[in-house]
């Protein structure tokens, strides 16, 4: 059995219990982060924290003090990954806490921590080599005025949603569009694509997460004199573009081959995306932070 840690200590995993009147599982009401190592090194770890507590601060909770280097390196060592044979899954999780029903957080005196730490388990590697297929999802991403696309939230039901049509599709995932039918994201994963030789990502402003490995990726785009096009694209962009891949702290740079049923591009990963990755893989030992 594993070690998590909850409040302000470790428990084993069977121990690991959250009240029925914690205010994440009665409403959603919490923050999150995902995070991992490769070996002993945690990629963006200091970037990751501070998604973190912005979140938090986008929702009023405050964020109790930790050593979270040392605590994100005990719960790796306890769990016996992050070494020279495993990689580490990390997951952080900060709800509002155990309170009264209602939703007036001062119902709540003191967040819920959670942080667990497990073996990743990276996509299979047929993946990498001929690319996944994705579906447009009838989900829309929320309206920034109605949910902060920057609040890395516990409350997941629209991008549960869109994964569900995904699924239901035989799709391994979706691209949302937002209000103005511009393409956001995708379910857990920021979305490039490839027109005319430039690298093409959603702005922030049309309501996307700011991924880290997002912002990885441009710099080393720009670093290596590749094109980049923040904006507002259309479906049909994306339906005419070169190559397409998705990001994020897990996959790193997974091509995507088809969408809707139909290939994108000339169906197989593109040579931008395995450049970029190669880059990527390459440049990785300056993002990684150790203990």
């Amino acid at each position: 059995m594993g070690w998590i840690y909850l409040h302000d200590r470790f428990v084993k995993e069977e121990e690991a219990l959250v009240s029925v009147f914690d205010h994440g599982f009665l409403y959603g009401d919490g923050v999150y982060e995902t995070i991992r190592s490769y070996g002993h090194k945690i990629f963006m770890r200091d970037q990751h924290l501070a998604r973190l507590r912005r979140s938090a601060d986008g929702i009023g909770l405050s964020i109790p003090q930790l050593n979270w280097p040392s605590v994100l390196h005990e719960a790796m060592a306890r769990n016996g990954v992050g070494d020279e044979h495993t990689d580490a899954y990390i997951r952080v999780t900060i709800s509002r806490g155990v309170g009264e029903i209602g939703l007036d957080p001062a119902l709540c005196p003191t967040p819920t921590i959670v942080i667990m730490a497990k073996p990743l388990k990276p996509l299979p590697q047929d993946c990498y080599r001929t690319g996944v297929s994705l579906i447009v999802a009838k989900t829309r991403r929320n309206l920034p005025s109605a949910l902060d696309p920057q609040i890395k939230a516990t409350n997941f039901l629209n991008n549960i949603q869109a994964k569900r049509e995904a699924l239901n599709a035989g799709a391994f995932d979706s691209v949302l569009l937002n209000w103005e039918s511009h393409l956001t994201e995708c379910t857990v994963s920021n979305l490039f694509f490839v027109r005319s030789g430039r690298l093409c990502t959603p702005a922030l402003s049309c309501g996307i997460l700011d991924g880290i490995t997002r912002g990885v990726l441009l710099g080393l785009a720009r670093e290596s004199a590749i094109p980049v096009e923040e904006g507002q694209f259309t479906v049909e962009s994306l339906q005419t573009a070169e190559e397409c891949f998705l990001s994020n702290t897990t996959m790193e740079v997974m091509p995507a081959t088809q969408l809707n049923g139909r290939p994108i591009g000339n169906g197989t990963p593109g040579p931008l995306s395995k450049r970029l990755h190669q880059i990527f893989v390459t440049h990785r030992d300056k993002f990684l932070e150790p203990e």
